[in-house]
């Protein structure tokens, strides 16, 4: 197997925060392969939330680069395009706050197939992760107010992966779950 040429994601000289006057990231560099797994470590408030919202595309830092397969960043949030979009899938802290809560779990985890126009895989895709995630069948037909913590934050990785991204970004995601399904 040949190594990959350019890493699935990488952050270079990045900069960013909430206010210009007092950035949360200083000149903040990251490498990852696709083969690799990479843990930040950190007090709270350290800046690692912000970091991930920058590696995901979701937030634009004051300076610096973000590369996608080796392809420069084109556009934060919305305006990037579907391809880098797609190729970083997050799972969030805070499920609660990630989660709509009209929408059914099954729901909750198709919404990215049926965003990027891919709802025909739906229901084979959401069964299959579902069932990797350990949630069971009945959990599918509820909202998030009425399941756990927990079974939400399953519900959200499963989310997370539905379209098979390059680059998973994790934001203290275990941190709802129990010590068994951690």
């Amino acid at each position: 197997m040949t190594a990959d040429p350019h890493p699935a994601l990488e952050l270079s000289g990045i900069t960013a925060g909430y206010e210009r006057r007092a950035p949360v990231l200083r000149d903040v560099s990251l490498t990852v392969y696709g083969s690799e797994a990479v843990g930040l470590l950190g007090p709270s408030g350290c800046g690692k939330s912000t970091l991930a919202k920058v590696a995901a595309l979701l937030h634009r830092p004051y300076a610096g680069t973000v590369r996608l397969d080796g392809e420069p960043a084109r556009g934060w949030r919305h305006r990037a395009p579907r391809a880098q979009r797609t190729a970083v899938g997050v799972v969030f802290q805070q499920p609660r706050l990630a989660a709509d809560p009209r929408l059914t779990l099954a729901a909750l985890i198709a919404e990215p197939l049926r965003a990027t126009g891919r709802g025909r895989e739906a229901t084979e895709r959401v069964r299959e992760l579902a069932g990797a995630v350990g949630l069971g069948g009945d959990l599918l037909d509820r909202r998030p107010h009425e399941v756990s913590d927990g079974q939400l934050q399953r519900a959200c990785v499963a989310r997370a992966l539905v379209l098979r991204p390059r680059v998973l970004v994790c934001d203290e995601m275990t941190a709802m779950l129990d010590a068994s399904t951690t």
